[in-house]
């Protein structure tokens, strides 16, 4: 598998009417409240009686509603019924889990979400299906210094400088194996390579035989809320291999719950960190 799978596996599964609809509720923004039927079809690349079509129908489903003055349309908000659903679903961890599920065991051995908080990964979520040989519990609740893991770095790489060091000076960094950068400078260089990356790799620097790549999950001011992680067992897939496998799915996960995050304007956000 060379990255993350296609979300339609069988272009004959795609109803077209139904994409060119979205389409034209995706044109409305923010920046174009109001549209005529002629910059609907500019927008969406549909021909002008196809639009046509589509916007006198979702105006007859309630969806669009035309404006008094003018042959312009504006989104009603009925709209928001769909987004209701997901965004009424729960935090960030419910979110995150049934993605997580996704890849494991079929990428991954396992996968996690967790945040950072006063130097330490606190994981939030976990799915995991064969690494219990290696003897390492990561369960919701778990920490673990941020300093020694790629799910920290994936998060403090994002932070501003001073942050990351109040970050990585507020926890004793002890070597957890012989891999373990401890060093402060060594630790802020290696933060600026994920970040110009854009994820994070861990090749058994907190626990032996075990290989991870995270990346971050960002809120709207692009900030890190979170971050999300995949890990396997060494003895599975050499690091190149897992790296071009992993890196990705990760990527494209930490995307999916970055856009939730943005588009929920606050609603999905992270648990509250268990003690």
């Amino acid at each position: 598998m060379d990255g993350p799978p296609a979300r339609a596996e069988n272009p004959k599964n795609l109803v077209q009417s139904v994409a060119k609809a979205f389409a034209v509720l995706k044109a409305f923004g923010p920046d174009r409240p109001e549209l005529t039927v002629a910059e609907v079809a500019a927008q969406t690349g549909h021909d002008r009686g196809t639009a046509f079509r589509l916007v006198h129908t979702l105006a007859d489903l309630g969806y669009l509603r035309a404006v008094p003055e003018g042959r312009r349309f504006r989104l009603t908000l009925k709209c928001l019924e769909l987004g209701y659903a997901a965004l009424s679903a729960g935090d960030l961890p419910t979110h995150a889990r049934p993605l997580l599920r996704d890849l494991v065991p079929g990428v991954a051995d396992a996968g996690s979400l967790g945040v950072v908080e006063k130097g330490e990964v606190i994981y939030l979520a976990r799915v995991e299906a064969g690494l219990e040989r290696h003897g390492v519990v990561r369960r919701p609740g778990t920490r673990i210094g941020a300093y020694a893991t790629a799910l920290g770095q994936a998060i403090l790489a994002w932070l501003p400088r001073e942050a990351q060091v109040a970050q990585l000076e507020s926890v004793p960094r002890v070597k957890l194996s012989d891999r373990t950068l401890i060093d402060l400078d060594a630790l802020l260089a290696r933060l600026d390579e994920v970040r110009a990356r854009g994820y994070a790799v861990s090749d058994g620097e907190n626990a032996y035989g075990l290989r991870t790549v995270a990346a971050p999950v960002l809120d709207a001011r692009g900030a890190p809320a979170a971050g999300v992680s995949l890990t396997i067992g060494s003895d599975r897939l050499p690091l190149a291999e897992f790296i071009t496998l992993t890196a990705p799915h990760v990527r494209a996960l930490a995307e999916e719950l970055s856009t939730g995050l943005r588009l929920s304007f606050g609603t999905i956000g992270p648990a509250a960190t268990p003690r």
